[in-house]
């Protein structure tokens, strides 16, 4: 069975076992019901129950015997797996370290090392990621040979290494699964190695890729900002538009895209080519800062093409959207502070869905919920909002376990019920089946010991019949009887009774060995029927001990696990707390920031306002001057170069 990257492959011998059952699929049900749970992005679940599974098995006395046996190996790197996806770095990466330290495969060490070395670089431990990467040895297995490279290229370039991230990225350029990755971190490398030209072609190359899926096109849009920013910065504008211009319209860039490209325009003085990125950012949502930035930038071009009116009106519009955004971001940190931001993260139907980043977009317009996906673009506030969530997952799951002991305790006095008047009866029969196994254990003793006797020292008396030892007692007492008589007629009947005992030894000692066979026949026999009862014996006791069981020690358990469930209950409120106060510290600082900015942007637009009405009053007013003293019929001045609505010549 292969690694889980995706838990795929787990899902696959599922199938093949339930199909038919090959003799390499999955042979443990519950290590598939936790493969499951973690195919469907439920990996708290998928934990629990695998962490039950194996502390189940390692409490046996034989494991081998367990059908988890089979798969051992893989439920321990499943372990550190579905801890990795939770985020639980620590606890996975102990869970992996065993795996690498343990007597395993060649393929399955060199993975446990890669896998640890990715922990140790997310967790920002870049020494210990680079000894762990240095351990893999020899065989890789298939599908991470590149993703081990291209994390040793992310170390080097992280360490300050980039000479050396440079050749490892160029042996990975065109390798399957890092189309664009791999070409714009090699052109960050080469900028960090000061070799600005280079970086730009290459940047300029990853910025070009053909891709088809998301992660591909966003990389590629990431390449043409860089670029563009980079140009702008070394005084290409042109170039620095044209690189802009490569970024999609309707991705997660654009707006940073559209605003670098009016301002790579304006920066060569070509204020008709920035006012067209500019009109199609100023169109989009106004909580964005970058739609902000172009509402005041747009009458900026305007005003320089001299075209004041429209100019004054933009300058207008974009003062009242401030004034709407800066009383919008007044309510959101008023609602935040109330405590209504958390509560609209909680809501059972995002929290339901894996991917509750995007249904976040979905939230009611609230004034909670104004900024939230502005928010959601910094990685930080993401990641506390993901452990709040994941808190509040937990919560839920420690309420509903709560509530489940109640129910445990009213199945346990159910079987209690059951059971209780059911076993004087049963220890009755138990006692009398006890008794005869006693019997028959002691005869057969008896019998073995003399059979073991009679094999060491033959005795033919020892397996006469009932019959034969009747008729031999009767032929003792003639003897007894006619020892002191005399006369021809006592003789005779001695010589009768010697010749009857004659014929009775005759027919032991000539039918000893058959009868001994018998004998061992019929004691085997009867140790067939002591196995039978004991067999009986021990079910009974099973049984009876299950029925006890089922009901009987579980108050202690029961009332300690209560006691830990309240106590983690509390742990988690006050976690709970603290994250919740983080998150909306976070928000609030953020939309204290935001304001901050749109004050400022206020303020500008107030001046740029009054000042192009000024120069559009006085453009007009130069205009009439210069049309009433103009000859008449002379053709006057373009005066609509002035109009305030905007409308050039």
């Amino acid at each position: 069975m292969s690694r889980l990257p995706t838990l795929l492959a787990g899902l696959q011998l599922a199938a093949v076992s339930a199909a038919g059952g090959a003799e390499d699929g999955l042979k443990d049900l519950y290590f598939g019901e936790a493969l499951y749970y973690a195919h469907q992005g439920e990996y708290f679940a998928a934990l629990e129950r695998l962490d039950t599974e194996l502390a189940q098995h390692y409490g046996l006395d034989e494991p081998a015997l367990d059908a988890l046996h089979y798969h051992i190996g893989d439920a321990e790197f499943s372990v550190g797996d579905f801890e990795l996806s939770y985020r639980m770095h620590h606890r996975a990466g102990r869970a992996i370290r065993a795996v690498l330290e343990g007597d395993v495969e060649e393929s399955v060490r060199n993975e446990a090392a890669y896998r640890l070395a990715r922990i140790h670089f997310q967790k920002g431990q870049l020494a210990d990621a680079l000894h762990a990467l240095e351990r893999i040895d020899g065989r890789l297995p298939d599908g991470i040979e590149s993703d081990v490279e291209f994390l040793r290229a992310n170390i080097y370039m992280a360490t300050e290494r980039s000479p050396d991230a440079v050749e490892v990225l160029r042996r990975l350029q065109g390798a399957e699964g890092l189309a664009g990755f791999a070409d714009y971190n090699l052109g960050i490398a080469l900028l960090q190695s000061d070799r600005q030209g280079e970086a730009l072609q290459q940047l300029d190359r990853a910025g070009g890729i053909r891709a088809a899926d998301e992660a591909a096109l966003s990389i590629r849009d990431k390449s043409n900002l860089v670029l563009g920013t980079l140009l702008m910065e070394s005084e290409e504008f042109d170039e620095a538009r044209q690189a802009l211009d490569r970024v999609r319209l309707e991705g997660p860039l654009s707006n940073r895209a559209l605003l670098s490209s009016g301002w790579a325009a304006a920066s060569a003085q070509d204020y008709d080519r920035a006012i067209v990125p500019w009109s199609i950012l100023a169109e989009r949502a106004s909580t964005d800062a970058a739609v902000q930035e172009a509402r005041l930038a747009l009458p900026f071009a305007y005003s320089q093409l001299n075209v004041h009116g429209r100019a004054a009106l933009l300058y207008g519009e974009a003062l009242q959207s401030f004034d709407e955004e800066v009383e919008r971001l007044a309510a959101s940190i008023d609602s935040i502070r109330k405590g209504r931001f958390l509560e609209a993260l909680i809501r059972e139907e995002i929290r339901q869905d894996k991917d509750w980043v995007i249904r976040l977009r979905t939230l009611p317009e609230t004034p909670e919920t104004y900024y939230l996906m502005e928010l959601l673009a910094s990685h930080d506030f993401q990641t506390a909002l993901q452990n709040y969530l994941d808190l509040e997952d937990l919560r839920v799951k420690l309420e509903s376990w709560q509530s489940s002991f109640d129910a445990f305790e009213d199945m346990i006095g159910l079987r209690r019920a059951y059971y209780e008047p059911l076993l004087p009866d049963i220890d009755g029969q138990f006692r009398e089946l006890d008794s005869r196994i006693r019997l028959r254990r002691q005869q057969h003793e008896l019998l073995d010991d003399r059979l073991q006797d009679l094999l060491v020292a033959p005795r033919p008396e020892f397996l006469a019949t009932t019959e034969e030892r009747m008729l031999s007692e009767q032929i003792a007492r003639i003897e007894g009887a006619l020892r002191g008589a005399e006369g021809a007629r006592a003789a005779e009947l001695r010589e009768r009774a010697r010749r009857l005992r004659g014929v009775l030894t005759f027919t032991l000692r000539t039918e000893y060995h058959e009868r001994l066979t018998v004998f061992d026949e019929h004691l085997r026999s009867l140790q067939q029927a002591i196995d039978l009862m004991t067999e009986r014996y021990e079910s009974f006791v099973r049984v009876r001990q299950a029925a006890v069981h089922s009901f009987e020690g579980y108050e202690v358990p029961i009332r300690r696990l209560r006691t830990r469930v309240r106590d983690s209950l509390a742990t988690v409120g006050l976690l709970m707390a603290r994250q919740g106060h983080a998150l909306e510290v976070v928000a609030i600082n953020e939309l204290n920031a935001r304001r901050e900015r749109l004050d400022n942007y206020r303020d500008q637009a107030r001046y740029a306002l009054a000042d192009s009405y000024d120069r559009a009053t006085k453009a007009r007013a130069e205009a009439e001057r210069a049309a009433a003293d103009a000859p008449e019929g002379a053709p006057g001045p373009q005066a609509s170069a002035v109009d305030p609505q905007g409308e050039r010549p």
